[in-house]
């Protein structure tokens, strides 16, 4: 069963004054250029709000502290030319310090974001169950699940769509869970087009899905399936679905009208006697939500 982490309280918490150049990176990652400006100006006029976490495990050895969370806030007093930084001082090994960072970021990265999908799969690569991370990110063990499996193995183009705001993260999920690269890629082709939403996507997938069974065995003719033709095959879809739904209509609006006259015929007492006398007064049963009208 995994262990949750320990949660230091408070009082017991190590505050210093660290000298900037005594700080040491170990994790360093990308942030964006005007979020990191934005953060800059605000520690410039307001000062920082959140220290920074420093370990100090092995400072006589190497005379570094070792950053474990906060790189931004640190690069933004190295901008501003400031010597010191207010850091909580903490002494852990280098794993358990590198698990602190992954947790820190996971904290403080957008969900539905390949950079949000990226620190859970390291998080997982360390050894955490999915139910672990799901609970440091208030997510269910499937959604955790989902997102590594986008990272293990959805398409590079996939992962690049995702980055740049093409391709949503639920489209990407259903994609990075197809069978296969050529399957894959006529998804995100068809997406590109505006043939497959993730409305529409498990439509598609079926028809992929059918037209390979079709031609089992004959490799030329399934790599032939091409776009143009998925949009046909979903267009022939619709309209048959359109069809059935009109037919389905038109047989309920005339079943109803049918019992419409049997609910009016059966207020004739007259005529509910004679049915009786002759023993033909049992109506036929009604299947589903359908109810003859009782007096």
């Amino acid at each position: 069963m995994d262990q949750e982490p320990d949660i230091t309280p408070f009082t017991d918490r190590r505050y210093e004054e660290v000298p900037i150049g005594l700080i040491k990176v170990i994790n360093s990652r990308d942030r964006d250029t005007d979020q990191f400006q934005m953060n800059v100006s605000s520690i410039s006029d307001l000062g920082l709000m959140k220290p920074i976490r420093v370990n100090d495990k092995f400072l006589d050895k190497t005379g570094h502290y070792e950053l474990i969370c906060g790189e931004g806030r640190l690069l933004a007093h190295k901008q501003l030319g400031r010597e010191r930084v207010l850091a909580e001082v903490v002494t852990c090994t280098r794993k358990d310090a590198y698990l602190q960072s992954l947790v820190e970021n996971i904290a403080r990265t957008k969900p539905g974001t390949m950079d949000f999908a990226r620190e859970l799969k390291q998080l997982h690569n360390e050894g955490w169950s999915y139910e672990r991370i799901g609970r440091v990110a208030c997510k269910t063990p499937e959604y955790i699940r989902q997102y590594i499996r986008l990272v293990e193995q959805g398409e590079e183009r996939l992962l690049q769509g995702v980055e740049q705001g093409v391709f949503p993260i639920t489209f990407a999920l259903q994609v990075a869970c197809s069978d296969s690269t050529q399957l894959q890629h006529l998804l995100m082709d068809a997406f590109d087009q505006g043939i497959v939403k993730t409305a529409n996507f498990a439509q598609a997938r079926r028809l992929i899905a059918r037209h390979a069974n079709q031609h089992r065995g004959k490799g030329a003719a399934r790599k032939a399936y091409t776009v143009a033709q998925l949009k046909q095959d979903i267009s022939e879809a619709t309209k048959q679905k359109t069809s059935y739904v009109r037919q389905a209509e038109y047989k309920e609006n005339r079943f109803l009208t049918l019992l419409t006259c049997v609910n009016t015929l059966w207020r004739d007492a007259a005529l509910v006697q004679v049915l009786r006398d002759a023993n033909l007064d049992k109506r036929p049963d009604l299947l589903g939500d359908f109810k003859y009208e009782t007096s």
